[in-house]
Formats: C-alpha cells, structure tokens, sequence
C-alpha cells in the first residue's frame, strides 16, 4: 500500500516504461520508428512502496503513437498564422526534444492522420486496442497520447473508461505547431513521457498533460481559443505538475477507481446527439435527433441542466420512448444536480453530475454499447464516474 502523502514527488529522468500516441491531424508521412541505447537513470525520489522496483540502469520503453495534430503541423506559407496538421512524423517529433533518448527508450507507429476535430469511434477503438494489447504483452509500462487539443478530452475520457490497466495513460499535444516560434510541442511531449514513466503515476488512469500541469481525464476541458494554458480542470483542479527535474502529483492515487468497459466490439458507436440550449428554443433539436436515430441525447442546459419547457416536454417523451437522456449543462463548471430544478424521476432523465456534456456523450454511448439504458442504471454510471 502506498505511503499516504500530500505531494508525491518523482525525479524527472525515471526508471519505468510508457506508450505515447501523437496528436491528431493533418497528412502526416510513414509510421515511423527509433530505439534509444539504454543507458543509466538516476533512482527516482520518494518513490512509493507499492511501485515495481526498476532495473538498475534500464531507461523507460516508450511506444510513440503518432496520430497527426497541431503539435506535429508546419506552417502555411499561404498565411501569417495557419499551418497544416500532422506534417511532422513521429520521428520528427522525437528529434525535436534534445535529450529525449536519455529518459526513454523509444520506438513509433503511425496510427492516422486527422484533424482532432475528425477524432472519430474507428480511431478510439484502435487506440484502445493497440493500448491494451501493449499493456496484455508487457511490451510497455504505461501511454502517452499526443492528440490534437480540440477533441483531446473527449479521446482522453474515452480511453480512461476502456483500458482497465492500472499502467498510465497519458494524452499530450501543442496549442502551436512545430515550425511556430516558441512552438510548446517538444517541451510537452517531453513531459508527457516524464508522466508515463513515473512509479506513482500508476493507478490514476488517463491523464493529459500540457503546460507543465497534469490534468484527470474527467474533469480537465479546453477553455481557450489560442492560449497555451488553455486546459483546465474546473472542479477539481490538476492532479499535479512536472518540470524538467522531476513530477510532482498533489495526492496519492485513489485506492479504487472506477468500473470499466470492454473495448466496444464494432464501430461506430451508437449515435448519441448533444441538444445546445438557448434562450427562445423550441423542440426541433431534440425532435430532430430522435427522427435520425439517435439512442442517446445529452441537454447541454442552462444553468443546472434546465431548458425551455417544449424542449423538457419533448425530451421526456423521447426518454419514455427508449431513448437515454441525460441533462448536462453548458456552464463551464459545478455539478448537474439529479432532480434539482428539473424533475428527472418524473422525466424519466439522469443527471450528469459533474461531468460536461462532451463527456457525458461519450459515456452515454459506451452505457448503450454495453446495454445499459435504464435511467436508475445510467444514474449510477455517472456517479461512479465522480
């Protein structure tokens, strides 16, 4: 059992072994693929008494998934601030962190190359089954993801609910490309490989790390447009940070987590629509989704997940209907209370909780890949999810 303790601290050049899959995005070259030579690595600090004792002067293996993304885009000479995603191969984005190859010992496959913004199931599935098979084999001790920032939280949430290992997983990418001035891809990835091999990164599921800071997969969201600290976690704040000397997490990891799911069998997922609520809304958005198949709708609400009464109506029919409807909000924080402003025992609705409504779309989907729609059933979901 590990040693209770506000702040776990591990050296920043660690003993362990990680995955990392790179970024989404773009029209990006071959898979590629590098093997450091093993050389030593200091012990790491404060290392906790349940994490594997590391090989004297063994480096971390490291699998580098490239899937494209900013943080492997080039400059457009067409224009003063586009750029094309996923120019930059895995390798490439490997020989942009000097030093790299002292930490890990490093090997890179090409998964695809798409925009973040076409992040989609056939790729999530891939990822979880590579990731697993990884993990199953003992071929690597823990993943990093680099991915395109827009759709980072979703793929990142998505994974934390599938790959049941206790091995991290942790999701990296850039707010600029790698030809940007001060381009943040190579000091993140850096980082994120930092993450992946640390001993006391076991046990907490799927991270993403950006801007020096580590974020839980639940809760972490993307606020701005262009800022490089553009991620946050609203409600529970980052489980911890990481320099260049070492990674610092703010609390033990949780003695249980959560339950998962098998890797859903086939793709894609059940369709599951998300309903935006706005002042002078009607019905046609939730009328809509039911008329083109949707099984699961996720309200992003206002407020505590309350929306105009047509929309409340025509869900609730949709609910008794068949449908799985959970009510979420389009506020940036706080939690969607289960029967607060809105009625869901009457409604035949479930409540987010403190999960968005991106993230609620993603778990309603993987509750209806796996059968599960009675509201009592999907409520106990999300709160396990907390």
């Amino acid at each position: 059992m590990a040693r209770p303790s506000a702040l776990l601290r591990i050296a920043g050049l660690i003993v362990g072994a990680a995955l990392v899959i790179t970024g989404c995005g773009g029209n990006s070259g071959d898979s590629a693929h590098a093997t450091s030579t093993p050389a030593s690595a200091p012990a790491a600090a404060g290392r906790t008494d349940d994490a594997p004792a590391p090989t004297p002067g063994a480096l971390p293996r490291i699998a580098i998934l490239a899937t494209g993304g900013t943080i492997a885009g080039k400059a457009n000479a067409n224009s003063a601030v586009g750029y094309t995603a996923g120019e930059a191969t895995a390798q490439d984005l490997i020989d942009a962190v000097p030093g790299l190859d002292k930490i890990a010992k490093l090997s890179a496959e090409q998964i695809s190359n798409i925009g973040s913004q076409d992040m989609n199931d056939e790729v999530w599935v891939e990822l979880a089954h590579r990731i697993n098979e990884l993990f199953d084999r003992n071929e690597v001790d823990g993943v990093v993801v680099t991915h395109g920032t827009d759709t980072i939280e979703e793929t990142a949430f998505f994974l934390d609910n599938v790959v049941a290992s206790d091995k991290p997983v942790v999701l990296v990418g850039s707010m600029r490309p790698s030809t940007a001035l001060s381009a943040d891809g190579p000091a993140n990835l850096r980082s994120a490989v930092q993450v992946a091999a640390a001993p006391a990164a076991r046990g907490r599921g799927t991270m993403v790390v950006l801007n020096d800071t580590i974020h839980g997969a639940a809760d972490v969201t993307k606020t701005s447009t262009t800022s490089v600290q553009t991620f946050v976690s609203p409600n529970t704040g980052p489980v911890g940070h990481v320099d260049a000397a070492a990674v610092t997490f703010l609390q033990p990891a949780a003695q249980q987590r959560h339950s998962h799911f098998p890797v859903p069998g086939g793709t894609p997922l059940p369709r599951v629509d998300i309903v935006y609520s706005h002042a002078g809304m009607n019905a046609d958005q939730v009328n809509d989704a039911v008329g083109h198949g949707a099984k699961g709708i996720v309200l992003a609400g206002v407020g505590d997940g309350n929306t105009a009464k047509p929309v409340v109506d025509a869900l609730s029919k949709a609910a008794k209907g068949g449908v799985v409807v959970v009510r979420s909000s389009r506020v940036g924080s706080g939690e969607t209370v289960r029967n607060a402003e809105l009625n869901d025992d009457e409604l035949g609705t479930s409540a987010s909780l403190y999960l968005n409504p991106a993230k609620s779309r993603v778990l309603v989907q993987l509750l209806l890949a796996n059968g599960i729609t009675d509201p009592a059933n999907v409520q106990r979901e999300f709160a396990d999810r907390l």
